[in-house]
């Protein structure tokens, strides 16, 4: 059975080792493989990344005391995933039908597989694998009032009696990738479109994702951070080099009183004291490790670590279309002006009314 450990000295200054098998994910000290270089001299993390997995964010209930599978488990539930995920399957009648109208076609192979270390969760630290518990505490009036329209919003979206563009999120538009959808910082495996590219030149690297195709251009020549009143969708990302892992620490992102402008954050932080720090170190010829660590004290009890592989592949990355909600923009009111015109009524308590937290 493989085994998977926490090395305790090193998860105390925060950096995270794990183990497989007795060995190290990461080449030991004098092996023959040493990361490559630019022709300026930094750490060469060049290349397309492919960073689909169907290994959970969280650890399942019932895999409390188990952070790693054996073979065999693993081995079953790869089939088991196999059955699952697959969405040219025809059983289950015309709602399960409708339900896999994305099938195979648009689907990333990758997120069939498991962690090559057979991980239960990709959350690290703590070491349950969970999410850490939210903060309980009273919002201000002007929290209040905003979270509730945001609610709203969301509520009026999802039965289909948007009042205006606004109902929209920037996501759904394809505007921009938010929270956990995929596609945005953190990076996280989702259906599809599981492709980054790193470039680097001297004093920055660029990470282009292959969703929603946006660009993140980091610098790492050791400029300060923008004044805090300076907020940008994405957030403000400095970096720096730490060995051969590139580490780079993201802050002042959009905050917004209005409906649906709030800035990449996960699981609906405080985008005022929503921080996030990445490393990005390469472990092999072929592979990446994602690191990172988010914390927000006014929404989790403590920081939180997750880890993704990425694998280096020779797959090329397409532009990324998706226009549909932009273009039906008009019919979607259109269509909930001629419902209201019937004599239907928008009900924010309905089944399909209800807003998730932005968790996975």
């Amino acid at each position: 059975m493989a085994a998977l450990v926490v090395v305790s000295g090193l998860a105390a200054t925060g950096r995270l080792r794990w183990l497989r098998d007795g060995v190290t994910t990461e080449p030991a000290a004098g092996e023959a493989w040493t990361p490559p270089r630019t022709p300026w001299g930094d750490p060469d993390l060049q290349g397309i990344y492919n960073y689909g997995t169907s290994t959970p964010l969280q650890r399942p209930p019932h895999l409390a005391d188990k952070p790693v599978l054996s073979d065999e488990e693993a081995a079953q539930l790869q089939k088991e995933l196999a059955y699952r995920l697959d969405r040219d399957r025809r059983d289950g009648g015309p709602q399960a039908d409708v339900s896999r109208s994305y099938n195979d076609v648009w689907m990333d192979p990758a997120r069939m597989r498991l962690t090559s270390d057979k991980r239960t969760s990709l959350i690290v630290d703590p070491p349950n694998g969970r999410l850490p518990p939210r903060v309980q505490r009273t919002l201000t009036p002007d929290e209040q009032r905003a979270r509730a329209e945001q609610d709203l919003s969301t509520r009026r979206f999802n039965t289909g009696f948007m009042e205006s563009y606004r109902d929209m999120d920037v996501g759904n538009r394809c505007i921009i990738r938010r929270r956990n959808e995929g596609g945005g910082h953190p990076y996280m495996p989702a259906i599809y479109n599981n492709m980054a590219q790193i470039f680097q030149a001297p004093g920055y690297v660029v990470i282009y994702s292959e969703m929603i195709h946006f660009s993140r251009i980091i610098p790492v020549d050791g400029r300060p951070f923008l004044p805090e009143n300076v907020e940008t969708w994405l957030g403000d990302p400095r970096g720096r080099w730490e060995g051969n892992a590139l580490v780079v620490e993201t802050r002042n992102f959009l905050s917004s009183a209005e409906v649906g402008r709030t800035g990449v954050v996960y699981g609906n932080a405080n985008p005022k004291t929503y921080r996030i720090v990445e490393r990005f170190t390469r472990v092999a010829p072929d592979r990446l490790h994602y690191e990172v660590t988010m914390s927000d004290p006014e929404t989790w009890t403590q920081p939180f670590t997750i880890l993704v592989p990425w694998n280096l592949t020779d797959e090329q990355i397409y532009e990324y279309q998706c226009q549909e909600t932009n273009y039906d923009m008009y019919h979607w009111l259109h269509g909930a002006r001629e419902r209201e015109r019937r004599g239907e009524r928008f009900d924010p308590n309905a089944p399909d009314a209800r807003a998730g937290d932005g968790e996975g």
